[in-house]
């Protein structure tokens, strides 16, 4: 699956053929007008919103974070800043998170970043087999178990998301 689509390559689908981790890539037609990539991707790949998630990265004690909720509801930053051990986080600079990442906004995948950082998945992600992440660039999803992804991003889950139920 993965080395059929080897144009579609990025950091992040690098990533996880050099781990041997099963995934699916999902790409299509991105709208540069679409208001929201996330929900953009859910519908135009005919995937429910609470098993597609968006990642967001974040600033918690001058630090730069990455937290990873379904693109049907929004983060909670409090809840972000418990999960990483702080009192308050803010949304990053999207400058800053772009430099951090190698990856534009809209494309910011959660694997292959070009530093890593603290990752937190938000735990509704358990309830789904599979779950899909930005694969690297706008209108490219990468469908993956979500022990795999924290596994890969050496991240931790919490109750980072709201309104998603």
């Amino acid at each position: 699956m993965a080395r059929k689509m080897a144009s579609q390559g990025t950091p992040a689908t690098a990533a996880l053929a050099a781990a041997g981790v099963p995934f699916t890539l999902h790409p299509y037609a991105h709208d540069p007008a679409a208001a929201s990539y996330g929900l953009e991707a859910a519908e135009m790949l005919g995937i429910e919103p609470a098993r597609v998630f968006k990642t967001l990265m974040v600033e918690v004690e001058g630090k730069l974070a990455v937290a990873i909720v379904p693109v049907s509801g929004n983060l909670d930053l409090k809840a972000t800043a418990a999960a990483l051990g702080s009192k308050k986080a803010a949304m990053a600079n999207p400058q800053a998170a772009e430099r951090r990442t190698g990856y534009v906004l809209g494309g910011i995948s959660p694997l292959g970043q070009r530093q890593p950082s603290p990752t937190v998945l938000d735990e509704s992600a358990l309830g789904f087999e599979t779950i899909l992440v930005s694969g690297g660039r706008r209108g490219l999803d990468i469908e993956l178990a979500p022990a795999d992804l924290l596994r890969l991003t050496k991240g931790t889950t919490g109750p980072i998301g709201t309104g998603s139920g």
